[in-house]
């Protein structure tokens, strides 16, 4: 996936998920890129997110 592809990508959904009422920060949509560029596991993703939220699984 491209540089502009990803931002279009992140774009989109930072898009449909502010129409619901949630908020994005860019940590989030940094996490989002470093996925999409394969510099992180899905896995990895997860964890970080989880962990950001206060979720202990």
């Amino acid at each position: 996936m491209g540089e502009k592809q990803i931002e279009k990508a992140i774009n989109n959904a930072v898009f449909s998920t502010e129409m619901e009422g949630y908020i994005i920060d860019d940590a989030a949509k940094e996490l989002c890129r470093k996925l999409l560029k394969k510099e992180i596991t899905m896995e990895e993703y997860i964890s970080f997110v989880k962990s950001s939220d206060g979720i202990d699984v």
